[in-house]
């Protein structure tokens, strides 16, 4: 056997052994920049490095050693940012090193895992059934992984669908029926847009007043009855477990009790919070009432700290899930034994047919670190996040907007200004930390006091490198940028 490969039409290296030591060059350089996130923020992407990235219309390829240095020296340096342990924009999950392994096999294996039988199915079965009992469904439950709760999200709200029309939705679709869901005004995007791709109409999504301790139950009820009585089919209630502007949970007992009583479908959409069921007290009670949920959403590559991409949909009844999807034409016909068995297909719970292997890299996060150590860095997640709160409020100037719940912090540079002045400022300072590389905070929309609404600054804390003095130099941070003011702001007095 030899390593050289002479075979123009064969897309395999040249020589095996030339490929080996290149790889090996750059998982080194890929293992060196996990280990130095600290000293590497997010940074812009110079025009010559975007030229760089052009593809030609023909060409003889690339040498491999050539490919590996443009992949070092242009490619791993201009990433988002979110390893760094002062990302804190958005809610990107941060990343572990065990993620290059899992990838690394991954890859190797190029595994379709819509289906058939073969080992990554039952790596999925395994992710899908621990996180099962870690949310408190019953073992009937079903799910499959997904690119991320907004297609989860679609998943679950067309079992509901099927739930509140029946089987032969699929055929005629709902026809005149009119189906009405429920949420709070701060539900994510991806409910609307679920709604919309279902055809259901986003009129059709009531957005109901929120308290502090989420939906107005008493609201709910209340457009129930009118919904009811104008005729309509009020068939899903939509309950969020860390809503992604504030932070905020539903009471999803409640909600559960509403569900119940009203004949709804409960969806929860926890694409971050839903992972409070690891935490330590007080955390863990935010998601209490979970177990309930006919549906949930979560992520993985958020507050799993498992690299992108990969999200979950849990059903409580797996037929009513598999009556949703579930479609074999003959060349897809499974057998009992053979590559052809291994029922059940994924396939038949989702929306892809050729799906990549996103159960790996969950399952070798879950095997290296177990429940305990990754509850264990979603609490001090939230301890760092309380941390801000208590420095925000104690720093003359700066504003917390809303309580710090779990992991998300929203606050104002200086809440003395004008709500125009005050977004300018909160904004200019986001950008000029973020293009500092010393801290990256996203923004976005609150309402103060006086009904007027003012972009604020919004750190979602999703980082297992996050410490006590990340906290405190980004504060500080914030003042010093807060002090050199903006073109379009007076300085705070």
């Amino acid at each position: 056997m030899t390593s050289e490969n002479t075979d123009k039409t064969d897309l395999d290296p040249v020589a095996w052994d030339d490929f080996r030591a290149q790889a090996h060059a750059l998982l080194d350089a890929c293992v060196d920049q996990l280990s130095k996130a600290r000293d590497l923020p997010w940074q812009p992407v110079p025009q010559s490095v975007r030229d760089s990235y052009a593809l030609p219309d023909d060409g003889t390829g690339t040498a491999t050693d050539a490919l590996v240095a443009t992949l070092r020296d242009s490619i791993l340096p201009y990433a988002t940012g979110n390893t760094h342990p002062r990302f804190f924009g958005w809610v990107h999950g941060s990343g572990m090193a065990e993620g290059i392994l899992s990838e690394m096999v991954a890859a190797t294996m190029n595994a379709n895992c819509g289906g058939r039988d073969h080992g990554m199915v039952y790596v999925e079965r395994a992710v899908i059934d621990w996180t099962r009992r870690q949310m408190g469904f019953p073992d009937t439950a079903s799910g499959v992984l997904v690119t991320g709760t907004s297609q989860a999200t679609v998943i679950a709200l067309s079992a509901a669908r099927l739930r509140a029309l029946g089987a032969q939705v699929r055929r005629k679709g709902q026809t005149d029926q009119r189906l009405i869901a429920y949420a709070g005004a701060g539900v994510h995007n991806a409910t609307t847009k679920a709604i919309e791709l279902l055809g259901i109409g986003t009129d059709n999504l009531r957005l109901l007043p929120e308290r502090s301790e989420g939906i107005d139950i008493a609201a709910l009820r209340a457009q129930i009855v009118r919904d009811r009585a104008d005729g309509a089919i009020p068939f899903a209630l939509i309950g969020t477990a860390g809503s992604v502007d504030l932070g905020r949970y539903d009471d999803l007992d409640a909600l559960a009790d509403v569900a119940a009583a009203e004949d709804l479908w409960l969806h929860v959409d926890g694409a971050f919070g839903a992972w409070t069921r690891l935490a330590d007290a007080p955390w863990r009670a935010l998601s209490d009432g979970i177990e309930r949920a006919d549906s949930l959403a979560c992520d993985f590559h958020k507050w799993m700290y498992v690299p992108y991409d990969c999200g979950l949909v849990l059903i409580r009844n797996e037929e009513e899930h598999r009556a949703a999807f579930a479609a074999r034409p003959s060349y897809l016909a499974p057998l009992t034994e053979g590559l052809a068995g291994g029922d059940p297909w994924y396939c038949d719970y989702g929306i892809d047919l050729s799906r990549g292997n996103r159960a790996l890299k969950v399952w070798t996060a879950i095997r290296a670190h177990g429940a305990q150590k990754l509850g264990a860095a979603i609490s001090a997640n939230c301890r760092a996040a309380a941390h801000m709160g208590a420095l925000v409020e104690a720093t003359p100037g700066l504003a917390l907007v809303a309580p710090v719940v779990s992991n998300v912090v929203v606050f104002s540079a200086d809440d003395t200004l004008s709500a125009e002045d005050q977004s300018e400022l909160n904004k200019s300072i986001a950008q000029r930390l973020q293009i500092a590389g010393e801290v990256v905070f996203s923004t976005t929309l609150a309402d103060r006091p006086s009904g007027e609404r003012v972009t604020c600054l919004r750190a979602a804390i999703t980082n297992h490198r996050t410490t006590p003095d990340d906290i405190e130099l980004s504060i500080a941070a914030v003042r010093r940028a807060k002090e050199a003011g903006t073109p379009e702001t007076p300085h705070s007095e």
